[in-house]
């Protein structure tokens, strides 16, 4: 079986260029669905450049901000205002910086307690999906970003965890990992998407970038089977010299 993390990896000078060829590519997939767009975002330094790619010209004024949906593939049981909120992130980089109607963004909540939150974002996302079972013609988002860890996690599906063996519930508590506890997409969630894109980029990301592209199976990212198609951009930083 060909390697996604090979056969659709794409190069760009810096990170920078790469943001705007992520921003340009989810203004064309937005653009080439009629009726609601549903994205699943990441936290992170990259994607944060990527979305206030998105908050400037050309992209402020082109996206079809009225029709899209934005959700969250993990976040920090942390208040919404945190420093660490993936949500305030968001918010800061994006969200206040456009025309988004409040109804179309869903963070996950983190007043009660991690597996309360994980339990009503997973009441959401079937609301919202419309069925207790995801239909693997149906796929739940339309495009989802994720970054990948030095040790392999992404979104916060970490090695040695529980989460990584779930394949019933749609959001779980990840409770002891690090010092905070997360709330997170399982990997049923975040395979059910038409596009995902992987954002790796910098020097400190050559070795995990290396092992994934080898085929490394221990790595929770490498076991990742979208339902649709899996690209992964990423910067020369990152792929020199490991790749030529």
């Amino acid at each position: 079986m060909t390697n996604p993390f090979v056969a659709n990896l794409e190069i760009l000078a810096d990170a920078d260029a790469l943001a705007l060829r992520a921003a340009n590519w989810l203004l064309e997939l937005a653009t080439e669905k009629h009726g609601d767009f549903a994205v699943d975002l990441s936290g992170g330094s990259t994607p944060r450049r990527l979305y206030e790619c998105l908050a400037g010209p050309p992209f402020r004024d082109a996206f079809p901000w009225w029709r899209t949906h934005w959700f969250w593939g993990d976040e920090r049981f942390v208040p919404p205002d945190h420093a660490l909120s993936n949500y305030r992130m968001v918010r800061e980089a994006l969200l206040s910086r456009v025309p988004i109607p409040d109804a179309n963004i869903h963070p996950i909540p983190t007043s009660s307690s991690p597996e309360a939150a994980a339990y009503d974002y997973e009441r959401l996302l079937k609301s919202v999906y419309g069925a207790e079972r995801l239909d693997p013609a149906r796929p739940l988002f339309d495009a989802t970003f994720l970054g990948v860890g030095l040790d392999g996690h992404f979104a916060s599906l970490f090695p040695g965890t529980a989460a990584l063996a779930e394949r019933n519930h749609w959001v779980v508590a990840v409770v002891g990992a690090k010092a905070e506890a997360r709330i997170t997409l399982t990997y049923p969630a975040l395979e059910s998407s038409r596009n995902i894109a992987f954002l790796i980029e910098g020097e400190e990301k050559r070795a995990i970038l290396n092992r994934l592209c080898g085929g490394d199976n221990s790595l929770p990212a490498a076991h990742l089977k979208p339902a649709g198609t899996l690209r992964v951009f990423t910067d020369e930083a990152a792929i020199e010299p490991v790749v030529q």
